[in-house]
């Protein structure tokens, strides 16, 4: 049903917008709900556009304000649906004007506004009162030729656009910053428009740089080819303890040297491996990645060294190991403390003589191999402990690098999240806003036991849940949303997204020092406390049993017993 809009209603109410205003002014924040805020002196954003239009000229500055306004009316688009759930259409519709008068910006008189979501037909006519560019040109610019109202355009072709779930485009149709009478917008789908295709050019990105290399074509592609051979290849990251990592990587990548990655799980160890590999001069030679904890003890020699026919039951043919499909360039040993003592031995001699034997063969054959291995466990303490071959230690320890896990480099975690954005978009077909502020504060101060994995599969749970075209808030990354209290500092959120403030635990309403009692009260048994412990141990483990086993302080056995018995590990 087609619903026009006539001068003498009013608008709802603001209460709804005006109660979503939170003033966080220990830390220095605004709130609009989910979104941070600023509070911006006019005279600054003038003296901004002054310098935008003389630098860029006016095209260019026109469209940088049309699209930093285009942004807004997107997320305030999304606003409106989420606090006039149950309104009618024309009440949500008039929350974008509501907004724009809310931040200052113009006051927005409706004069017809004639919409029907399910057909798609929209007209507008809006006049604009006080609107803070008119202010801005009579006070830097000078008046203009054309209108002038720039970003509250953009903000009212993506508003409305969002809301009618299909382009609609404004124009300006008398301004009083080029000396018209009155400031007058008119909106309409875009396909009404004859000149629709040249105002949508606006919205697209222009950099100045393009037209440099547009006139330097040979240097865009020297610039690839130099990425390609001195290698952007150590990951996401800026962060200074990030960067001092990957430039002490970078000093070993030329040679042969073995390199030792040390890291908790889910650093990005093997990226950096594949990184050392793409430096190095077998780049063009082939990289084997291997994770020893993956494979059964039984046959882990026979995966990476070969096996020849009949060496025992089940090798019904030769094959060559990981380690002779790497010949020439990189293998990377993931969890190399995982290895058995004969695949220790083994291992050495290719490290010193550069000789291996396939299972049941007694050929000698040589191979030309670059070892990167990599553990999240002290190699040295299993050296203490015996589990470990000493000499293969320090063969493998000629160049260690501890790679820093992600709250320690907390700064990079922006670059992380938009990069996983990107992949995620492409992955599921869908363009959401990013995250909010408030979600991404909530990511800043969460501690990532599982580090970058962890926020990989964070963000794509957030791509998952959230549509196209709206942010993605708080509760669709975190299965159980923290409450929206202040955080502090040094809080953190445990896995589960629960707000654990500083020096409390999780656990219920138990203080730290009883929270054995407070798992008493809640009814939990000891059979569920044994279960989650085993749980969660595998999971952190990858299940992998010898190494959950070794989290929870268990032989192997002991710990494959209890997973049988309560179904975790098939008896097959």
């Amino acid at each position: 049903m087609t619903v026009s809009y006539k001068p003498q209603i009013q608008y709802t109410d603001f209460q709804d917008l005006t109660s979503q205003v939170r003033f966080q002014s220990a830390d220095g924040k605004i709130w609009f709900g989910e979104q941070r805020m600023l509070l911006m002196h006019v005279s600054a954003m003038a003296n901004f556009r002054r310098e935008l239009v003389n630098s860029l000229g006016i095209e260019r500055a026109k469209g940088f304000f049309l699209r930093l306004g285009y942004q807004s009316g997107l997320k305030d688009a999304q606003v409106a649906r989420k606090l006039r759930p149950h309104c009618s259409e024309l009440d949500i519709f008039l929350a974008g004007p509501q907004l724009h008068a809310l931040k200052g910006m113009v006051r927005v008189k409706p004069l017809q506004i004639d919409l029907d979501q399910e057909t798609g037909q929209f007209y507008g006519e809006l006049e604009w009162y006080d609107s803070f560019e008119v202010e801005i040109c009579q006070t830097e610019l000078g008046l203009m030729d054309e209108p002038a109202c720039w970003s509250l355009l953009g903000y009212a072709c993506a508003y409305t656009s969002s809301f009618m779930k299909r382009e609609i485009i404004f124009r300006e149709v008398s301004c009083r910053g080029c000396g018209d009478e009155r400031c007058l917008i008119v909106g309409k789908p875009a396909e009404e428009w004859p000149d629709a295709d040249a105002f949508k050019q606006y919205f697209k990105a222009d950099p100045i740089i393009e037209e440099l290399y547009d006139l330097q074509s040979q240097l865009s592609s020297l610039r690839t080819s130099l990425e390609k051979q001195e290698g952007q290849y150590y990951g996401i990251g800026q962060s200074q303890g990030y960067q001092k990592v990957c430039s002490v990587i970078d000093k070993a990548a030329q040679g042969k040297v073995s390199v030792l990655l040390l890291g908790e799980t889910g650093v990005g160890k093997e990226v950096i491996a594949r990184s050392v590999h793409l430096r190095s001069e077998r780049a063009d030679k082939p990289f084997v990645a291997v994770n020893c904890a993956a494979i059964p003890p039984d046959l882990i020699e026979a995966e990476l060294f070969g096996v020849e026919k009949g060496a025992f039951t089940g090798a019904n043919q030769t094959r060559p190991g990981r380690f002779e499909r790497a010949n020439g360039g990189t293998i990377f040993l993931d969890e190399v403390i995982e290895l058995t003592p004969r695949a220790q031995a083994t291992l050495l001699r290719v490290l010193q003589e550069g000789e291996l034997e396939r299972v049941g063969d007694s050929r000698t054959r040589s191979v030309d191999v670059r070892v990167i291995a990599a553990t999240n466990e002290s190699l040295a303490a299993a050296v203490e402990a015996g589990s470990f071959r000493a000499d293969l230690y320090y063969r493998l320890n000629v160049f260690p690098v501890k790679i820093p896990a992600l709250r320690e480099r907390i700064d990079d975690l922006p670059l992380l999240v938009e990069h996983f954005l990107q992949k995620f978009h492409h992955e599921y077909n869908k363009r959401t806003l990013g995250l909010s502020d408030k979600a991404l504060e909530l990511c800043m101060q969460y501690q990532w036991p599982g580090n970058i994995r962890e926020l990989e599969n964070v963000v794509e749970r957030g791509v998952i849940l959230t549509d196209s075209n709206e942010s993605i808030g708080k509760e669709a990354l975190f299965a159980v949303s923290p409450a929206d209290t202040e955080m502090h500092p040094q809080d953190r959120l445990d896995g589960q997204g629960y707000l654990v403030h500083a020096n409390t635990e999780p656990v219920g309403n138990a203080s730290p020092d009883d929270w054995v009692g407070g798992l008493i009260d809640q009814g939990v048994s000891l059979d569920q406390v044994e279960l989650a412990l085993m749980q969660r141990a595998m999971q952190m483990a990858d299940n992998n049993v010898s190494k959950a086993a070794r989290l929870l302080g268990l032989s192997r056995p002991a710990l494959a017993y209890r997973l049988k018995k309560t179904g975790l590990l098939s008896t097959e």
